[in-house]
């Protein structure tokens, strides 16, 4: 391991709460999640540090962008391999929390704590910007928003008949593809609580800048909320101090990385978002399932 990553995780253990009062909360994709032949897969060198961690008492979480049935679909199972507590989870950048459990038998479902959905009026201003982009002729655009019900999955509007079928083949994930009017589109959104809305906008940036009271190619939560403030919800809720915790994340929306002890930033892309004690940069999840093994070790007291 390299000496600075190991100085910094001695240092960690030392100085920290981490061993009394400490989590370990990571991101899914592009973290602790491997693509291999179009499935994800937890890696295994983070699936069997978690472990390590997990039996040495440390509470282990989830934070992800994914809505809870994709995470009960291609992450549930796998965490029977990790222990067979509920995992706690942080969904849909932030505005819902809960646990994944083992159901009858080896089913795997989600049991939610908390939910900050968007208003009416969060949903109105999604609505007034794709209907401006609409009426200017924009077509190549896919809605898609989550509902409170974790059960309902993920819904996709496209305002175009013609691009549904191509939507349903790109996006096996989601439950339903649909094509409406913008009055349909409106009811629908406003039947149920949401929790989450992403505007994906297929435009060259030049013609994305008219439109930007839209936010196109943007995640839309209910304001102040994000993967820190469902971190720190999280806490609150399970009674961990995320000031002691390690996180783990690789992009710019791993904002909770900022609340954690010690932030552990993963692949290649540089990150803003500093842990309050210390950060460490490492190059991939081996890397980051390495560093889940020593914190273990440390925790264990193993100087080795």
């Amino acid at each position: 391991m390299d000496h600075e990553v190991e100085a910094a995780l001695r240092a960690f253990v030392r100085d920290s709460g981490f061993a009394d009062r400490g989590a370990v909360i990571t991101d899914l994709d592009g973290t602790a999640v491997l693509e291999r032949e179009g499935r994800a897969h937890v890696a295994p060198e983070v699936e069997a540090g978690l472990k390590l961690l997990s039996d040495l008492g440390r509470p282990v979480a989830i934070n992800t962008l994914r809505f809870p049935l994709n995470v009960v679909r291609t992450f549930g199972r796998a965490w029977g391999a990790i222990t067979a507590a509920p995992l706690p989870l942080v969904t849909l950048n932030g505005a819902q929390t809960g646990y994944l459990v083992h159901a009858s038998g080896d089913a795997v479902v989600f049991e939610e704590l908390d939910a900050t959905p968007l208003t009416d009026t969060d949903v109105e201003e999604v609505l007034r910007g794709v209907a401006g982009m609409v009426e200017g002729g924009v077509h190549d655009l896919l809605l898609f928003h989550y509902p409170r019900d974790w059960t309902a999955g993920e819904h996709i509007w496209t305002p175009d008949p013609g691009r549904a079928d191509a939507a349903r083949a790109k996006y096996r994930s989601a439950s339903e593809v649909f094509a409406a009017p913008l009055p349909e589109l409106r009811a629908r959104l406003l039947e149920r609580e949401l929790c989450m809305i992403f505007l994906l906008v297929d435009l060259p940036q030049d013609r994305l800048m008219a439109y930007q009271h839209a936010r196109p190619s943007s995640f839309v939560t209910r304001g102040g909320i994000d993967k820190l403030a469902g971190a720190e919800r999280l806490a609150g809720l399970l009674g961990f101090d995320l000031a002691q915790s390690v996180g783990a994340g690789d992009t710019p929306m791993d904002i909770f990385l900022r609340g954690c002890g010690l932030a552990v930033q993963v692949g290649p892309v540089p990150l803003e978002h500093r842990g309050l004690s210390g950060t460490v940069r490492v190059p991939d999840s081996a890397a980051l399932g390495a560093v889940l093994h020593r914190l273990a070790a440390l925790q264990s007291g193993v100087d080795a």
